[in-house]
């Protein structure tokens, strides 16, 4: 993704980008041999989670602090400070602070992905949140991302069609399930048999209505791309025909 692509995805503007860039906070891609600089879902998810934390009113420091500590013990301290702060201010900012008591309430604390709304918080939990497993960690990284750039109309869609998924009998498992077998396939091919397996598996698990007609095909997007490159070759091809299968099944 450009730059400007970037910024898009995420709901800010390129200038916003280049300021993360100056603090440091974001990092910058070298150049290619275009001149461009080419950004991948990696700088998306970061950039999204920034702009979560100052949206709750966090300072850049602050949020230096929490993207350094990949426990998440900075993020629980930084917003219980904020919360201190909030509750000595005008009413106006209550709803803020309705928010930061969601987070810091959480059964286990603060997903590593936070701050996220509470339904996609409530989500991560039924989801087998603190699993081991990195896909299931990409799939909350993504989730995260999506609800960053989304409407509250959008967000509680999302979580509802989701949270129906896995609230049904022997969804979690399910689930669960389906991030083994994307697991497996993080140092195999994309001709792996264990691809269609995997394909079918997760397609069985995404709601038809989450997923945009042009995501099942093969047309160039530059988000898509950058979506596909943070997988394994294996993995993104299981995705690839999951969502084609998604969205053939619609038809």
């Amino acid at each position: 993704m450009r730059i400007g692509e970037l910024a898009a995805a995420v709901g800010v503007t390129t200038r916003t980008v280049r300021h993360y860039h100056h603090l440091g906070l974001l990092p910058e891609p070298e150049r290619r041999a275009n001149g461009y600089r080419d950004y991948t879902l990696r700088h998306a998810v970061v950039l999204a989670r920034i702009r979560r934390l100052t949206e709750l009113g966090l300072g850049l420091a602050e949020v230096r602090d929490v993207l350094a500590d990949d426990a998440g013990k900075d993020l629980v301290e930084v917003l219980t400070e904020l919360d201190e702060d909030l509750a000595r201010q005008e009413a106006a900012l209550r709803d803020r602070r309705v928010r930061l008591r969601a987070l810091l309430e959480a059964e286990g604390g603060p997903a590593p992905e936070g701050p996220v709304s509470p339904g996609l918080a409530a989500l991560f939990r039924d989801m087998g949140h603190g699993s081991d497993s990195p896909m299931a960690a990409k799939d909350r990284e993504v989730l995260a991302l999506i609800e960053t750039a989304a409407s509250p109309e959008e967000r509680e869609r999302m979580v509802g069609l989701l949270g129906g998924v896995v609230g049904a009998p022997g969804g979690a498992e399910r689930a669960l399930a389906v991030y083994g077998l994307l697991d497996a396939l993080a140092d195999a091919g994309p001709d792996d048999p264990r691809v269609d397996e995997a394909a079918r598996a997760l397609a069985a698990c995404v709601p038809s209505e989450l997923v945009p007609t042009e995501w099942g095909t093969e047309r160039s997007d530059s988000f898509l791309r950058a979506f596909y490159a943070d997988f394994a070759p294996a993995q993104a091809e299981a995705i690839r025909r999951a969502l084609r299968i998604v969205t053939e099944g619609r038809s």
